[in-house]
Formats: structure tokens, C-alpha cells, sequence
């Protein structure tokens, strides 16, 4: 399975609440890792030393240091157009917190808007 299609299943079976979540990264054609390397420096991708995963990449819903979904899923998909074969393995996910955002001064309005984009 593409690695961009497969990173599309696991956001499908999340739960609408998740905020941030990672997951490792293998390529099987290790003699191309440099090439990967590049492309995956879009998205933050963290190398493992001397593990059976190649990389750590963290991905946040809709705050956070981390890439957005969709520019994972479009990296993918480029190592996908590139040949790349791997498998890709969700290791945690987070759910259900919101940012915190100081608020004092700001205007009503500005507070209600902020509980109603995040459900608090």
C-alpha cells in the first residue's frame, strides 16, 4: 500500500478530538535514505540512530509544533511518485486537549469564538 494512502487510513480511523499524534517511518530500500531524508526535511522528520525505524514524524491537527496532516499526507504521497516503498507505524496520539491562549483583555466575543472553534 502507498505510504500516502496508508497515512490516510490512520487519520480516517481517528477520533474527531485527536491533536497531535506520531508515528515511525521505514523505508525499504535503504540505499536511497539520503534522497528520503530530503524530502521528509519538509515535515520534520526526526532520524532514529541505529533502530529498525527509520524516523519519528509528528503530526498536529490544528496547533502545535509539528506538521499539519496535509502536508504530511503530501510529502508521502512525492516519496510515493518517487518510488519509495515502507511501512509506517502510529506510535502515540493525543487527544482532546486544547492550546492554551492567554485572554485577559481580550474582548467577549473574541472568548466565545475561541470555545466554540474548540469545543471547550
Amino acid at each position: 500500500m502507498p505510504l500516502a494512502a496508508d497515512f490516510q487510513e490512520v487519520l480516517d480511523s481517528l477520533p474527531s478530538d485527536w491533536t497531535d499524534l506520531e508515528f515511525d517511518l521505514r523505508i525499504e530500500d535503504e540505499g536511497r535514505y539520503i534522497d528520503a531524508a530530503v524530502i521528509l526535511s519538509q515535515i520534520n522528520a526526526q532520524p532514529y540512530s541505529r533502530a529498525e525505524w527509520h524516523w519519528r514524524v509528528p503530526v498536529a491537527q490544528s496547533f502545535g509544533k509539528a506538521a499539519a496532516p496535509q502536508t504530511v499526507r503530501a510529502v508521502l504521497a512525492r516519496l510515493d511518485d518517487q518510488g519509495f516503498a515502507g511501512a509506517l507505524q502510529v506510535r502515540q496520539l493525543r487527544e482532546g486537549r486544547s492550546e492554551v491562549v492567554q485572554m485577559w483583555g481580550r474582548p467577549e466575543s473574541v472568548r466565545e469564538e475561541f470555545r466554540q472553534r474548540r469545543a471547550i
